[in-house]
């Protein structure tokens, strides 16, 4: 049998995290922010962003991420039992980037807080606020569910997605 041109010979065996990530490289991911309440006044809320956000169960009504175990803003997230994610628009590859490099000033975006307490950025395209319903440990991640508890759409528009090591929309 000939192998297609391009097809790994990876096909038996171990298989190893370089290899995973530059073949998931041509799958692309949509881009999330994942923020929480602050933890004390005038104290910057935690937030992170997150490339592995699913819907998970329509009854319950459960979504999804996957923060890796070195994470250090998930502890403050599962401490506070609640957070909401922010969908990001193909327009906020910046917001992002701040977010994502943890930039002094990424909270100067314009948001507003849920009724939980957790922000959601006033462009973002939509919004799920959640309870922390559940973790499992899933390798190097962790695999959390929320329990949805309010969501909602701010804006049309295409999302913010990863491939190949770069922002980009669809």
């Amino acid at each position: 049998m000939t192998r297609p041109p391009g097809l790994s010979a990876h096909t038996h065996g171990s298989v190893s995290g370089s290899l995973l990530r530059r073949v998931a490289g041509h799958y692309p991911t949509g881009v999330v922010l994942v923020t929480g309440p602050a933890e004390a006044p005038g104290q910057p809320p935690p937030a992170m962003v997150v490339g592995t956000f699913t819907s998970v169960s329509l009854d319950p009504v459960l979504v999804g991420f996957l923060p890796a175990r070195s994470s250090t803003t998930w502890p403050r997230l599962r401490a506070a039992g609640r957070f909401c994610v922010n969908v990001l628009g193909a327009d906020q590859g910046p917001v992002c980037r701040s977010f994502a490099g943890g930039d002094p000033g990424r909270w100067e975006v314009p948001y507003r807080t849920t009724a939980t307490g957790s922000p959601v950025l006033l462009d973002a395209l939509a919004w799920f606020d959640c309870e922390v319903a559940g973790e499992t440990e899933a390798g190097d991640h962790w695999f959390v569910t929320g329990a949805v508890r309010d969501l909602g759409v701010i804006r049309e528009g295409s999302p913010l997605v990863f491939l190949r090591g770069d922002y980009g929309h669809w």
